[in-house]
């Protein structure tokens, strides 16, 4: 592991930059989940968080809810479940419907066996201890609960590693520059199972793969400046290379038509 990407990975959970920078509003995270619309094949992944919630009853904890994408929708599908939204940053719950905590996933102030299902989404790359924070999700759950999560492969859009990686370079004058901060990587696809087999017994993966085809640079640039928040990590200068990766995109759009992007994203359905 190299010192950058080292220090990648500790800012990725650190706590601060959390609650006060990438999280503090809705505002990074709806650039990201945006790239979205132009995959195929499309997944509703909260109507797959309802389905797999089918034959639960009582209280359901979203732990690192967000925005609210999951909370929101089991409000509306599912209004016999207590359902209960969780985020380290207060300004990121402000439109979550109700009731909503501020928490930290690594120290849940929930008694033992107090949960039915907990939900862990594109969350748990960002805690400190990803063991300690699987145990103490374990531990609120009730017997013949469910614990959710989710993540993306360590293959999971590769091609803007590379855009990343050709336009730093180009702006630091070498042939490739740094790579991009990766979210994903402290807690990937091709790990999660062995992490979350240290406190569940059964641990079933649905994969969703998908290939996003995008024709206008724009939704690009917004899930590149989405990061913007580990700026100071890229060891680039983030905004220039942000923009020329939007030349470099546009490039490639105007030659082959669009710009491809290879998506790998996987839900795990855990149970003690």
């Amino acid at each position: 592991m190299t010192s950058n990407t080292a220090q990648q990975d500790a800012a990725v959970a650190d706590k601060s930059i959390l609650a006060n920078s990438a999280y503090a509003d809705g505002r990074h995270l709806a650039a990201r989940q945006s790239i979205y619309r132009w995959q195929q094949p499309q997944y509703d992944l909260p109507g797959i968080v309802v389905e797999e919630l089918v034959d639960t009853e009582g209280t359901v904890l979203d732990i690192g809810c967000g925005n609210g994408k999951f909370v929101n929708r089991l409000h509306k599908d599912r209004p016999d479940l207590q359902v209960v939204g969780m985020d380290i940053s207060a300004g990121i719950l402000a439109d979550v419907e109700k009731p909503v905590l501020v928490a930290d996933a690594q120290a849940l102030p929930f008694a033992d066996d107090s949960a039915d299902a907990v939900l862990a989404l594109h969350m748990l790359y960002h805690v400190s201890d990803i063991e300690a924070t699987i145990k103490e999700l374990a531990r609120i759950l009730r017997p013949g609960g469910v614990l959710i999560a989710s993540t993306n492969s360590d293959t999971d859009k590769q091609e803007l590693d590379q855009l990343w990686a050709r336009a730093a370079g180009d702006v630091l004058g070498i042939p490739e520059g740094p790579a991009r901060v990766s979210l994903s990587s402290r807690f990937s696809l091709e790990k999660a199972r062995s992490y979350l087999g240290t406190a569940f017994k059964d641990v079933r993966v649905r994969r969703l793969p998908g290939t996003i085809e995008i024709t206008d640079p724009a939704p690009i640039v917004a899930h590149l400046a989405s990061y913007e928040a580990w700026a100071d990590q890229c060891g680039v200068p983030f905004h220039e290379t942000v923009g020329r990766a939007a030349e470099m995109a546009a490039v490639t759009i105007e030659t082959e038509g669009s710009f491809k992007i290879t998506c790998l994203g996987g839900i795990l359905v855990c149970q003690p």
